[in-house]
């Protein structure tokens, strides 16, 4: 096993562990506390502070428990299918919904406060995101886990082989930088919401997707990537499952025919492309209106704010893009170990693929928060053997992998700005008609432009004054994902689960019925890889 050795020079802070977890959120706590479980010595190292950055420590969530009744799982399991476009694999929905009672159970081990029914049962289905990670950090601290809180990674290490092998970051608030050497390391740093507005969704800009590419790795699921939230015009707050009981309206209070949470989101956003789009929650029995506010408190801010009841008053909604925060894209993994494609990188969480378990539609907030804790206690696990393992090999000089906004490829372009960058590929995918409404001739045009734009970051865009080159990384990983999406949407000519082809409105299957993998930088490469994977551990 490898010592941690921490030592603070003129470069910052440099230590030697066993596993390496980037990010903070459930999948990142929990394979910290799965690695430590094995034995390994682990660090985990955070863009912001490990409890209270990201999506889930936000916002309330759902989670996908199901008692392990036969008949019960069966019926989650089925559910998922058909939405999904078939690209789910049974056997990992079944492994998932094992491992998320078990990792829910644990949370009640840890003192989570689950709410009580009348005849005093505990309801397990919803977790309140600052309660969960305030848990989750607990534990991590318990398990002497080295915490790194305000210190994103900017490239990944790997060795003479190319196995990674740790990692390099900057220390936002400390100062310098910091270098973790390690037998492997998890990627769980959440998706790309594009800094979009959601609520909790600013940091998860697809830094550790990048990364990843960077040393190789593929992804697969990026065409299944174009999810939309609703939220108040008003508000960050994209907590769609309130809205499963509304009516959306015209500014003049005419209700919009197909308008709605789940399968008339569509018809929300075509109309959003011409005038505003009013709402009420009037579907809800005013019994409801109390347990609701108790389980999602967050959602009902902006309304008491702006002294709006939205029971019984409308107001303007708007819809919010997630990319992969609330998709199903992410890096592809190979089995049970969510290990990647590149020898030493694990994947877990919103960083992963989805499709597994959700196929080609989006998880929401229940299933992803089960993938969390599932796949965060396997990559963990399976991180700390491959650590483990590889402990014994003697050291070698070990090279950093960054590229684009960090070492520029032909030289620094002082015209460059990032907010401007970033705006322009936010231009590419946020608008509805370019990333919801998607035809062969828009695709092609948005990857002209979005090629053009990453050769432009490629080779002239430099980090800046220390400790701010994990901003420019954020606007090449940005980049680098809107390509990715969008050249896997082109090769899927057919509307399957989220993804939508107005120039093929139907699914074809047989024909189509496989997931594709993309990997690349300069020069995207994409692959059809057959649904089903192992799922031995």
């Amino acid at each position: 096993m490898l010592l941690v050795r921490r030592t603070t020079g003129s470069s910052g802070l440099d230590i030697a562990t066993d596993v390496l977890v980037l990010g903070g959120g459930p999948a990142g706590a929990s394979a910290a506390l799965a690695a430590a479980a094995e034995g390994a010595r682990v660090v985990l190292a955070d863009k912001g502070w490990c409890g209270t950055s990201g999506a889930a420590a936000a916002v309330g969530v759902g989670v996908w428990y199901v008692e392990p009744d036969r008949d019960a799982r069966e019926a989650a399991l089925a559910s998922r299918e058909a939405l999904g476009g078939h690209l789910a694999d049974r056997g990992w929905g079944e492994r998932v919904l094992e491992e998320t009672y078990a990792q829910v159970g644990a949370l009640a081990r840890y003192g989570y406060p689950f709410p009580v029914d009348g005849e005093g049962r505990e309801q397990r289905g919803t977790l309140q995101g600052p309660e969960l990670m305030r848990r989750l950090r607990k534990q991590v601290v318990r398990a002497r886990v080295r915490i790194l809180d305000h210190s994103p990674a900017l490239e990944l290490l790997v060795d003479r082989d190319g196995a990674v092998v740790g990692a390099r970051g900057e220390r936002r608030q400390a100062g310098g930088e910091w270098t973790v050497r390690a037998g492997a390391v998890v990627v769980a740093t959440g998706g790309c919401a594009f800094q979009s507005g959601g609520l909790g969704c600013d940091v998860l800009t697809g830094d550790g997707h990048l990364l990843a590419a960077e040393a190789g790795a593929e992804l697969s699921g990026m065409e299944f990537s174009n999810a939309y939230a609703i939220a108040p015009a008003f508000s960050s707050v994209t907590k769609t499952a309130f809205y499963s009981h509304a009516t959306f309206t015209y500014e003049d209070g005419t209700p919009i025919p197909g308008a709605g949470s789940t399968r008339g989101r569509s018809v929300i956003a075509r109309t959003l492309l011409e005038q505003p789009v009013h709402c009420i929650l009037d579907g809800w029995a005013p019994e409801h209106h109390g347990a609701l506010r108790r389980a999602q408190p967050n959602f009902f801010l902006p309304f008491d704010r702006t002294g709006i009841d939205p029971f019984t008053q409308r107001f303007p909604v708007t819809l919010r893009l997630e990319g992969t925060v609330r998709g199903t894209g992410g890096l592809q993994v190979l089995d049970g170990s969510c290990r990647t494609t590149v020898p030493g990188l694990h994947a877990a969480g919103d960083a992963a693929t989805r499709e597994l378990v959700c196929g080609g539609f989006t998880g929401g907030g229940s299933h992803n928060a089960a993938w969390a804790l599932s796949s965060g206690t396997w990559a963990g696990r399976g991180a700390a053997r491959t650590a483990l393992t590889a402990a014994t090999r003697p050291p070698a000089p070990l090279r950093g992998l960054g590229g684009a906004g960090l070492r520029p490829a032909t030289g620094a372009d002082p015209t460059l700005d990032r907010r401007e960058l970033r705006a322009a590929v936010q231009g590419e995918v946020q608008p509805y008609d370019r990333n919801l409404f998607r035809t062969g001739e828009g695709l092609r045009a948005s990857r002209e432009r979005l090629d053009d734009l990453w050769r432009r970051v490629r080779d002239g865009l430099e980090p800046g004054p220390a400790g701010d080159a994990w901003r420019t990384r954020e606007v090449a990983a940005m980049v680098a994902h809107a390509r990715w999406m969008y050249a896997a949407a082109e090769i899927r000519t057919e509307t399957r689960g989220m993804h939508k082809r107005v120039d093929h409105p139907a699914q074809d299957d047989p024909g189509q019925r496989h997931r594709l993998a993309v990997a690349g930088l300069d020069q995207l490469a994409v692959r059809p890889i057959e649904p089903s994977l192992a799922v031995a551990a």
